[in-house]
């Protein structure tokens, strides 16, 4: 059985992996199906005594990470899914869970113990079918399962296990190891389902989809488990509490209502319908405490209303470099932080703490009773300046040029043009020689969003597709060169020419990374205007949907007048549906009034194969940009 008959039922349903793992989002990207991904803010704190078996206590993980997904969309992402699927990886050996090492001591305790000895691999699963219900309210079924594979590690040498502690693998994998890059030297033999060591038990998640979509069981035994879920909703997604205002926010405690967790679950070993019948979310376990009603307050539109204070309120941290500060110094109080960043202490703790509830940042009450703060993981890896991934640059751009243009949202609809002029005192042409030709550190801002957003989407843009065959490529309008050495890293064979402004170009070289290589090489010009460099591979990456109809049809027939036949087109753009549909990003940004358009996929194919480019490849990559790849006829 394979997944293909089952991804046309999965046609134009909404399916969210309710999980952050690179490594599932590869498992299920790699099979065809298309999916969002919503990571779970459940805090998993459930007790393990509770649980007979490890393989109980990951299916009921699974669990409460897929339903708190499926409960807090309609209501924080303002859509209802149709499929959450949620997943939790264990590690066994003796009965006993291994977590993920605290330190390379924890490591070592860790693979020391499965030297030489067989354990087993658990990866619990929950999958939670949403449907709309004619009274606005939300029916909810869970299916649920767990697939065990048996892994034997060999008789590990002293060397070889701090060999493998010091690549620094083991820290961020359950068991301290991951089979799928170097913890593979380490294995004798696996029994069962590779990728389920992996983290998703591919067939036996295949094989479930199947029963629901072709054979769902009816018998009412099989609805007994949650129907009182009511009663025990702090549970199920570990964040509904009632706010003074009427909200629903996070809850500070990760493990609420845990001493339950063995009774609601059960944990079946095989799969099992759970069925909740007027179940609405989180309103309806809370309605008696806090007289919240969904029919009379309108979740959703306040969530709106306040989605502005949010992103100012990330855009002012990044401004003051809070993160950063955190980065270095971690568990700070709010007067070390204001020492720091140069602020009030009132007003610093009081964004510390609005950080905090947007899952920026974590508090801890010290044992002064004061509290202090630290980065999360997530903003240690996108939000701190020089991390790898950091989206730093981005957000200031976000703050100093888009969020003022926004501010005038109203005259760019009435008019049907940008605002530059009204957000700035100058015509956009102006701001464009501006920020290009006169202050340098205007220039720098602008070249450092663009450089943020490329590290974070380029690696999923250059392996969408095997592009091997193509010995040289131009990234046009390549700004900083990310796109460029992440291209050459991944194909080891390909030279990539990065083709932007003089001006750009000029200060590029302050964009380098430490390992760069003599294959990337910087070309300056106008795109529109100078000669293109010789490639068999061009990357248009943000470039089309910028400029206007007349100008996108320019630049395609320059390139085809320089590409041979075979040649390659990389288009990177946010894709929309066939039904002009898509990622809200996309609205939201068009609606900075540009003189370009979103597109579809079939209209980007439409675009190009009037240029003789036919579309050979097409893939939603979840990330920022999609990718197609065209090839000159």
């Amino acid at each position: 059985m394979v997944l293909n008959p089952v991804i046309s039922k999965l046609t134009g349903k909404l399916v969210v992996l309710a999980s952050a793992s690179p490594r599932r989002l590869e498992i299920l990207t790699n099979v065809g199906l298309r999916f969002e991904v919503v990571p779970s803010w459940f805090k998993e704190t459930l007790d393990k005594a509770l649980f007979k078996t490890p393989q109980d206590y990951a299916v009921e993980t699974a669990r409460q990470k897929a339903l708190e997904v499926a409960t807090r969309m309609p209501y924080k992402h303002l859509k209802t899914p149709d499929i959450v699927i949620g997943a939790d990886t264990v590690v066994a050996v003796d009965g006993q869970i291994l977590e993920k090492p605290s330190d390379k001591q924890d490591a070592y305790r860790m693979l020391s113990s499965l030297s030489g000895k067989e354990h087993s691999v658990f990866t619990g699963v929950a999958i939670v079918l949403c449907q709309d219900q004619e009274d606005k309210e939300v029916d909810y079924k869970v299916v649920d399962f767990y697939e065990e594979t048996k892994v034997k590690f060999a008789d590990l040498s002293e060397d070889m296990l701090w060999e493998y502690i010091n690549s620094g693998e083991p820290m961020d994998k359950a068991g301290g190891y991951g089979i799928q890059a170097l913890g593979g030297m380490l294995v004798e033999y696996v029994h069962g389902d590779f990728l389920n060591v992996v983290g998703f038990p591919l067939n036996h998640f295949c094989k479930t989809l199947d029963t629901i979509y072709n054979s769902p069981p009816a018998s009412p035994d099989h609805k007994s488990q949650w129907e009182d879920l009511g009663e025990t909703w702090p549970l199920v997604n570990s964040l509904s509490k009632c706010a003074e205002n009427g909200e629903l926010e996070p809850s500070d405690s990760g493990n609420c209502g845990a001493s339950d967790a063995a009774s609601v679950s059960g944990a079946s070993a095989s799969a099992s319908w759970v069925q909740e019948q007027n179940v609405v979310g989180p309103e309806s376990a809370l309605a008696s405490t806090c007289g919240c009603n969904r029919e009379e307050f309108p979740h959703k539109i306040v969530d709106l209303m306040d989605g502005f204070k949010a992103s100012k309120a990330l855009f002012a941290a990044c401004k003051l470099n809070v993160f950063d500060v955190l980065s270095v110094s971690a568990d700070l109080s709010p007067k070390e932080v204001a020492e720091r960043v140069k602020a009030s202490e009132e007003g610093s703790a009081r964004l510390l703490d609005a950080c905090v509830s947007l899952g920026l940042l974590e508090r801890r009450t010290r044992d002064d009773g004061d509290h202090v703060y630290s980065n999360t993981e997530e903003a240690s890896r996108f939000l701190v300046a020089d991390s790898p991934l950091s989206l730093h640059g981005y957000i200031l751009h976000c703050n100093d040029l888009v969020w003022p243009l926004f501010s005038h949202l109203e005259s760019a609809v009435r008019e049907g043009t940008n605002q530059y002029e009204r957000a700035f005192g100058k015509k956009s042409e102006d701001l464009f020689q501006d920020a290009y030709y006169k202050k340098e550190e205007v220039k720098l801002r602008f070249m450092n969003a663009m450089h943020s957003i490329a590290k974070v989407s380029v690696k999923d843009l250059a392996t969408a597709f095997d592009l091997s065959m193509f010995k040289t490529a131009c990234d046009v309008g390549g700004c900083t060169g990310a796109m460029a050495y992440e291209f050459t890293q991944i194909y080891p064979e390909m030279s990539v020419t990065v083709f932007d402004l003089p001006q750009v170009i000029a200060m590029s070289d302050r964009f380098q990374p430490k390992d760069q290589n003599d294959r990337v090489t910087f070309v300056a010009g106008d795109f529109f205007k100078d000669p293109l460099p010789k490639a068999e591979l061009y990357i248009l990456a943000r470039i089309l949907h910028d400029w206007s109809l007349e100008k996108v049809h320019q630049l395609l027939d320059k390139l085809s007048k320089e590409c041979n036949p075979g040649s390659g087109v990389l288009v990177c753009e946010i894709l929309l549906d066939e039904e002009q549909r898509g990622p809200s990003r996309a609205f939201l940004q068009a609606l900075s009034m540009t003189e370009g358009s979103q597109r579809s996929a079939s209209q980007y194919t439409l675009l190009l194969g009037q240029h003789g480019f036919t579309q050979t490849h097409l893939k939603h990559t979840n990330n920022l940009l999609d990718a197609v790849l065209f090839v000159k006829e």
